[in-house]
């Protein structure tokens, strides 16, 4: 389980990184940073290449080095003021009550919540104070997470079905049964039901999903796509990894 659970560091830690280079190739924040539109964040540019820094740097820190405790926990904190000083007002104001509108939200909370996992499971200098004890509750912004994809799954199952290959027959059934299964591995989370099971199964999952769904979106789309699928495919590596790491959850 050792070994799994490094490995989950070391997709977590790439997945972040991959996601601060795009940043660095496309204008603007990526979708899952902040969700402005690039022309409106011209006068941001700064703002947008510190940040895509700071994502590469500890992204690829989480993954290479053993001493991560703190450095994820601040990475973790970090990204959940992105959570609530960006993605929530804007939530707030524009179609609060639309479940799909919230995705880029809801995935940027999973991922803060991966620094935190990475925090809790990995060692370092302790950091004193109630502050360290943040790193707990990672796993539940992930939970969360995954609880409400699986219910967007069921939601809105015409649309998420066309984003299963055609070569994969029976769409409608594999788009029901993911998404009882995201659905289920956020419950079995929160209750903390069986993390080894649960943790080595979801992984596999989303690793299947990384291969046979988001990489040949990713080689397939077009230019206008601006990295979006791209975007998906690391976001994938990450969630995969966030699994393994649950494993060792306390």
């Amino acid at each position: 389980m050792q070994q799994l659970t490094s490995l989950g560091k070391l997709f977590y830690g790439l997945g972040i990184a991959g996601i601060g280079f795009l940043q660095f190739m496309y204008p603007g924040f990526r979708p899952v940073i902040l969700t402005i539109a690039p022309d409106s964040t011209q006068h941001l540019n700064v703002l947008v290449y510190a940040t895509a820094a700071i994502l590469v740097l500890a992204g690829l820190f989480i993954a290479i080095m053993k001493q991560v405790k703190t450095v994820a926990l601040y990475f973790g904190l970090f990204l959940l003021l992105f959570v609530l000083a960006g993605h929530l007002p804007i939530r707030l104001i524009h179609n609060p009550g639309m479940l799909g509108a919230w995705t880029n939200a809801l995935k940027l909370l999973g991922l803060a919540g991966g620094a935190l996992m990475v925090s809790a499971t990995f060692p370092g200098k302790q950091t004193n104070g109630s502050l360290g004890k943040i790193a707990l509750y990672g796993e539940y912004g992930f939970a969360l997470m995954l609880l409400i994809f699986g219910i967007d799954h069921l939601v809105y199952a015409e649309f998420v079905k066309t984003l299963v290959p055609a070569w994969i027959p029976g769409p409608l059934f594999w788009t029901y049964l993911t998404g009882i299964a995201l659905a289920a591995s956020g419950l079995s989370i929160f209750l903390h039901f069986k993390p080894k099971t649960v943790g080595l199964l979801l992984g596999v999952m989303l690793l299947i999903w990384l291969v046979t769904l988001h990489i040949p979106r990713a080689i397939m789309a077009p230019a206008t796509d601006e990295g979006n699928e791209l975007t998906s495919v690391f976001q994938c590596l990450a969630f995969s990894g966030m699994a393994f790491l649950y494993i060792r959850s306390r």
